[in-house]
């Protein structure tokens, strides 16, 4: 171990506790099932409108409120995270407006100076006017005027109780300004957070509707004897949750929440290897017509295993349990959830078997549900190249890994500690590191005792 990452005794507390997650997990299913039974509802109640299930894209959106509510009561209300001192705020201060006016003055203008120049990228960016992005243009069209205005009496709000108001958006404010000093780093901080927020924020809402309708729409009665439909809309009920809860966390930053993004992945690698696994990069490297395409003449799991029953069942629950897992490592993040981002460090739930669950648990999904080395066209060329590239993109995801466990490492205290105790201790981390230890040549300066250096952000959809 390196000197700054001395030996972990007990596993960190979680700065986030499971019940967060949970209770937006809660309010997403109950929303789902009004969906589902929505015809007998209104029936029941002679509401006005069609007798049919809930399930287009406005139905999906709302689904957000059904998440982001009971996760935010229970974080204020039970876990009373507003008093937490990272939130950077003192309840007990009560500065005059006119003490604060100047500050958020610049602040808002920052806000809105962003909010443009996030709008024009949107604008100038082609692949956001097509598909199913244009319904997130449509979105975030009817959000920005009640966006630009409540930004106003928010942020005068907040910064009448903040320790330091003064945060990254008031130093871009001041840098446009070019009337007081501004901290350049801080610069980046601010858009490294809006980056995020803008490209992520703008990916989640465009899937949100095709899950949901799927959901809403699935027929239960149908799924006992075929395990291939069952599967098929069991791992889409999951992903529905991991986007869902995964939206919320992009969208609610706000400081009393404790939710807010203390900073931006800095290295440019995490971020070439966290942007080439999204739209619009993601289909010049792993799409059908794509660089490391791996399902050339591949039927899948379900091809190569029917006429076996007992197997299919198997091999479909296998697969529903990496899906669950892959979202459970989304709901244990509750409002915190984002790629690229350090917002607290996150040590319950899967991430107590292993750092990086959902890269795991989707890596391994891919592999069992593609099966990459069987092919229909009995071309062995074809079966190489599917598994080497298949390959690369798990090294790929390895790689993203690494970067964001670097930004987490360099930026908190706890994650070190968290780091040093799931290589001694979890289920997953441990073997892997007695392995690469005893791989590992041991030269002799290793023989004369000398210690390797040794290092270890949050994962995704």
């Amino acid at each position: 171990m390196s000197a700054h990452q001395p030996p972990a005794k007990a596993l960190p507390a979680s700065d986030v506790s499971a019940g967060v997650g949970l209770a937006g997990l809660f309010g997403l299913l109950a929303w789902i099932a009004i969906c589902r039974n929505w015809p007998d509802i209104a029936q029941a109640f002679a509401l006005p409108g069609p007798r049919a299930p809930l399930s287009g894209p406005y139905a999906a959106l709302a689904a957000l409120a059904f998440s982001a509510g009971p996760m935010a009561a229970w974080s204020l209300l039970v876990d009373k995270v507003h008093r937490n001192p990272t939130t950077g705020i003192d309840w007990s201060r009560r500065r005059a407006l006119a003490d604060v006016l100047p500050v958020s003055v610049v602040k808002i203008g920052a806000l809105w100076a962003t909010w443009a120049i996030i709008g024009f990228l949107y604008c100038v960016a082609r692949w956001y006017w097509q598909g199913s992005y244009l319904f997130a243009m449509e979105v975030i069209a009817v959000a920005a005027i009640p966006l630009f205005v409540l930004s106003v009496p928010y942020v005068l709000w907040l910064d009448r109780r903040m320790v330091e108001p003064r945060d990254h958006a008031w130093h871009f404010g001041a840098m446009l300004l070019g009337r007081e000093a501004f901290d350049p780093e801080e610069v980046k901080k601010h858009w490294r957070a809006w980056i995020i927020k803008g490209f992520f924020g703008a990916f989640m809402i465009s899937i949100l509707p095709g899950g949901f309708a799927s959901v809403v729409e699935a027929d239960l009665a149908a799924l006992a004897a075929d395990p291939v439909r069952a599967s098929v809309v069991l791992i889409e009920l999951l992903f529905v949750i991991d986007v869902q809860i995964g939206t919320v966390g992009y969208l609610v930053t706000f400081r009393p929440l404790d939710a807010h993004i203390r900073s931006g992945n800095p290295l440019l690698s995490g971020w070439v290897a966290a942007l080439i696994c999204y739209p619009p990069l993601v289909y010049a490297f792993m799409g059908a017509d794509g660089m490391l395409a791996y399902e050339v003449n591949t039927p899948g799991w379900a091809h190569w295993l029917a006429g076996n029953a007992a197997l299919m069942w198997l091999w479909a629950g296998w697969l529903v349990f990496l899906t669950a897992i892959y979202a459970w490592a989304t709901v244990a993040f509750g409002v915190r959830f984002s790629n690229l981002t350090y917002r607290g460090v996150l040590t319950h739930g899967p991430y107590r078997f292993t750092r990086h669950p959902a890269y795991l648990s989707k890596n391994l999904f891919w592999w069992s549900a593609t099966l990459p080395f069987l092919v229909s066209s009995g071309s062995p060329v074809d079966a190489i190249r599917n598994t080497f590239f298949l390959a690369c993109v798990s090294a790929i995801y390895f790689w993203r890994a690494k970067t964001e466990e670097a930004h987490l490492l360099g930026e908190d205290a706890k994650y070190r500690e968290y780091h040093a105790w799931m290589e001694r201790h979890g289920l997953v981390t441990r073997p892997l590191t007695a392995l690469r230890r005893y791989l590992r040549p041991r030269g002799p300066m290793l023989a004369r005792g000398q210690g390797e250096a040794r290092t270890a952000e949050t994962p995704s959809p």
